[in-house]
């Protein structure tokens, strides 16, 4: 039986930087502008955060999990070989990785994402949960427009953030994200599906959101680059029809101090965090405090 990552709650490897203290954080910090950004528009993207060393570690580790039976299954919060189910547009999804493989696990307390994120949640930073999307060549499958809070309401206040990093080069062929830009301040959207059908979130807009959509953005990134973008800004990536895959990790986080709001687990497999208690302990680790 594979040992749960989880139980530890600093780097176990030499893999990456070991986390800064806030005087050492300055050569990871965005700029002004690039923070501005980010609450103008939602978004902020180009972020170096892997090297390649770190990409190639995070690659082989990943080659394992394909592979259903691999030890450590059962430590998943959610394992999807095709979560659109049609076997010509596959769609690797996945929660928890950092449980079981020791890379994912210490790429959490990367300072390179860790320091930005702490500026644009403005506060310290708290580990919410990891996801894997990958697209096989030739014929990964979509991942419908979305707002990642749809998916989140079992949290409260909504202090969230997500970052998107490459483990290929994304592109507008391999299926690269595409934001709408501005969309993180509307409402909270309905659930309308992650796969398949790339278009369902129209039924649920109003014509003036459907009118956002004419100034989509690709966010085309080489590898080792990040995006990070608000929980309710709008995005979604389209198939790869490359021969090569398109392999990305997900990290979302918030800002410590967020609480649970439901009487249920928060995800799959872990204790129940009762409504109204903060979110902490073995599951959602501290990352970084920019005042400690």
């Amino acid at each position: 039986m594979a040992l749960d990552l989880s139980t530890y709650h600093e780097p176990i490897t030499d893999l990456f930087p070991r986390p800064v203290q806030p005087a050492e954080s300055k050569g990871f910090r965005l700029s002004a502008e690039q923070v501005a950004h980010y609450q103008r528009e939602g978004y902020v993207s180009g972020i170096r955060v892997l090297t390649d060393a770190q990409i190639d570690a995070l690659r082989t580790e990943l080659d394992t999990l394909f592979d259903a039976s691999h030890d450590g299954h059962d430590l998943w919060h959610e394992y999807h070989s095709n979560e659109s189910g049609d076997p010509n547009n596959v769609l690797f999804h996945a929660l928890g990785a950092w449980r079981i493989k020791p890379s994912f696990h210490d790429a959490l307390w990367n300072p390179a994402l860790t320091v930005p994120a702490s500026q644009m949640l403005d506060g310290p930073v708290r580990f919410w949960h990891d996801q894997l999307f990958c697209k096989p060549a030739q014929h990964g499958g979509v991942v419908a427009w979305h707002q990642d809070y749809s998916y989140w309401t079992r949290t409260k206040p909504m202090r969230h953030l997500t970052c998107w990093i490459g483990l290929d080069d994304a592109t507008r062929d391999n299926g690269c994200l595409h934001y709408i830009p501005r969309s993180h301040h509307w409402e909270l959207l309905p659930v309308t599906g992650l796969a398949n059908n790339m278009d369902a979130i129209q039924t649920v807009l109003t014509d003036a959101q459907k009118t956002a959509f004419e100034n989509k953005v690709a966010i085309e990134l080489p590898k080792g680059h990040a995006s990070f973008h608000h929980p309710h800004l709008v995005h979604g990536s389209y198939e790869n029809r490359t021969p090569r895959p398109r392999r990305a990790l997900v990290i979302n986080m918030f800002v410590d101090g967020v609480r649970s709001d439901a009487d249920e687990p928060l995800l799959n497999g872990i204790p129940v965090i009762k409504a109204g208690l903060k979110m902490d302990g073995q599951f959602f680790p501290l990352l970084f405090d920019p005042h400690a």
